[in-house]
């Protein structure tokens, strides 16, 4: 367990007990770091930072006022309210000290690297809470100032609308709830995908499931491209389907912009993952699955050229009830 005082936490620094403190995905990411999956390189900072940023502008009696008496069930106020919000919390500056340890942990990933934002929300005192989904995420980040920039975005989409809406429903004190940010080296990646180690659609527990595409992976989070399917009897590790898409566009990296492109036509119909590769992606979901004790969603890994790389979460996921048809939302 870590000190709640600390401002930046390296991911060797955290494990699952962190959560508190550096939110769930934090958590996760420390966890897995500490027991040698290959997670790219990063530190978080901790829900203590966002507090201190929150108190040191004596941000909180704003926040309450401007969502005092908030109808949540109308959509314009709620917008209005949750983008006021906002410009407050980007509008603060960060406080020296925090901006300081930020400053150092970046200086270390090397020179201005490319890194990922994120954004990992807790509650100290709301175990059952789950914030999953509800704040932003920041890719292809470069530079001390546009790192602050973007920590001041995540912390400010703790007020998404949705997030506000949640919190209402729940009744959940808007303040009592904080914002870790995980900051991660970004992973250039070839193929991109995301896997299941329990079947999603008819809950087979034998069986791991495997979606990629060529390219970065936001165009399979945002379904803009249907994946290959892959999927592997864990227990034999055996693949038992393998279900290959012709893929036209890749989204890809180039400088600063990020874009879709058209595929060569070299790998418009090739397979995405060999079945090596494959039963190597299974292989670390299993090992996954094993350390968690529950099936597990990886909602992103990527491969470079000569690394399987896990990004940028994971999470726990409930056994649903039997689906009445097979299909696959």
């Amino acid at each position: 367990m870590t000190a709640l005082n600390s401002y930046v936490l390296w991911f060797k620094q955290i494990d699952k007990e962190d959560g508190a403190l550096v939110g769930g995905k934090g958590a996760n990411l420390g966890e897995m770091t500490g027991a040698g999956f290959p997670v790219p390189e990063g530190f978080v900072v901790t829900a203590s930072a966002y507090r201190a940023h929150i108190e040191e502008n004596s941000l909180g009696n704003k926040i309450k006022a401007l969502l005092a008496g908030l109808d949540v069930e109308d959509p314009l106020a709620l917008n209005r309210a949750s983008s006021a919000v906002q410009a407050v919390i980007e509008k603060a500056p960060i406080p020296k000290e925090v901006e300081s340890e930020i400053f150092a942990a970046y200086d270390k990933l090397g020179k201005d690297p490319w890194v990922a934002v994120r954004s990992s929300a807790t509650a100290e005192d709301l175990p059952e809470a789950s914030f999953a989904g509800q704040q932003e995420t920041y890719l292809n980040i470069k530079g001390d100032s546009s790192l602050l920039l973007h920590v001041r975005k995540a912390w400010a989409s703790l007020f998404e609308p949705r997030a506000i809406y949640y919190r209402v429903q729940k009744g959940f004190d808007h303040l009592k709830v904080y914002l870790a940010v995980p900051v991660q080296r970004m992973v250039q990646s070839d193929v991109s995908g995301i896997m299941f180690t329990m079947n999603p659609v008819n809950n087979d527990k034998k069986t791991v499931v495997i979606e990629a595409i060529w390219g970065l992976g936001e165009n399979i989070v945002q379904g803009a491209v249907t994946p290959d399917h892959y999927e592997v009897d864990k227990v034999e590790q055996k693949i038992t389907l393998v279900r290959r898409v012709d893929q036209k566009i890749e989204m890809v990296k180039r400088g600063e912009k990020t874009f879709d492109t058209k595929v060569p036509r070299s790998r418009v119909t090739k397979r995405k993952l060999s079945d090596k590769q494959v039963l190597e992606v299974a292989k670390l979901g299993k090992k996954l699955q094993e350390h968690y004790f529950f099936p597990q969603d990886i909602t992103s890994f990527k491969l470079a050229p000569s690394q399987l790389s896990r990004l940028p979460k994971s999470k726990l996921i409930r056994l649903p009830p039997k689906p009445r048809t097979a299909g696959k939302s």
